[in-house]
């Protein structure tokens, strides 16, 4: 199937298609005009790419990820035991970022709760003296 196609079958635009393949995600054969082809099984395969990007994995380790996962009915289970351990250090990271977050997130609500209600007058910043007349 053509370019066009694959972005209607996987609702993935162009560019994105391009940059997978930039990244060696994926791979489409080439006409001979340089147009892209690709397969069946391309659209798992972006299926997966989408699959794991929503799970927060780096393009890079997509990368190695990809030839060591299959399909089991709408689960990723991988394939490869080395992958693993690289999984639950990804997994790691992730829960860091999401605690570093919370923590974030729990300053700014103090700080919108210190704030004066609605009601009350706002604090302006000091107004400079007028000048006085002489």
């Amino acid at each position: 199937m053509r370019m066009k196609e694959m972005v209607w079958r996987t609702g993935v635009h162009e560019r994105l298609l391009r940059y997978y393949e930039q990244q060696g995600l994926l791979t489409p054969d080439r006409l001979p005009s340089g147009y892209r082809t690709y397969g069946e099984s391309d659209v798992e395969t972006v299926r997966r790419i989408r699959c794991l990007l929503a799970a927060g994995l780096p393009t890079a380790l997509i990368a190695q990820v990809l030839p060591c996962i299959r399909a089991d009915g709408e689960h990723l289970v991988p394939t490869c035991p080395e992958l693993l351990a690289q999984l639950r250090q990804e997994g790691e990271r992730i829960t860091r970022a999401i605690e570093d977050l919370q923590a974030s997130r729990a300053i700014l609500d103090a700080i919108i709760t210190a704030a004066p209600s609605e009601g009350a007058a706002t604090l302006r910043p000091p107004q400079p003296a007028a000048a006085e007349a002489s």
